[in-house]
């Protein structure tokens, strides 16, 4: 069987699984009806896929999908949940270390995210010395969106 066949194989299985349980009305499942179950399926596709073949280019892809499917489940059925920017940095943080440990790329970004992410996270005020990452957040909040845009450019434009 093709590599790319596994993986549709595996999105089928998992798409399968979801809505059988649904169709049987499994109450205890029922939190799990909504879309970031489809985010959580398609992150394990690609995790399994990725394990099975040995190759490692879409671990990322598969800690990242999956990381935000259970963080935004966890937005939509817990009030406890952790709502803050940071989590995104630290849940693509894990993705750069999950992926680092097989191709061993992606430790440095890694690192620096979840650093990032945990002095925000476990921050509500920052010694005086750190103050300036007050305003570099609130800057980065304003224009993240042209950041994007100039990051794309840039990778159409300069890297070859």
């Amino acid at each position: 069987m093709k590599k790319q066949d596994a993986f549709i194989a595996y999105i089928l299985i998992g798409i399968g699984v979801y809505f059988l349980i649904k169709q049987l009305e499994l109450q205890i499942f029922s939190p799990f009806y909504s879309w970031p179950t489809f985010l959580i399926i398609i992150g394990i596709a690609f995790l399994i896929h990725s394990y099975s073949t040995n190759d490692y280019d879409h671990i990322f892809t598969g800690a990242l999908l999956l990381g935000l499917g259970i963080h935004f489940h966890g937005l939509e059925n817990y009030d406890f949940w952790f709502d803050h920017w940071s989590a995104y940095a630290l849940i693509t943080g894990i993705a750069f270390i999950i992926r680092y440990v097989r191709t061993k790329k992606g430790l440095i970004p890694g690192a620096v995210l979840i650093g990032i992410a945990l002095l925000m996270i476990f921050s509500v005020t920052l010694p005086e010395w750190f103050k300036w990452i007050y305003g570099l957040v609130e800057f980065l909040e304003s224009f993240w969106p042209v950041a994007l845009i100039v990051f794309g450019v840039y990778l159409l434009r300069f890297k070859k």
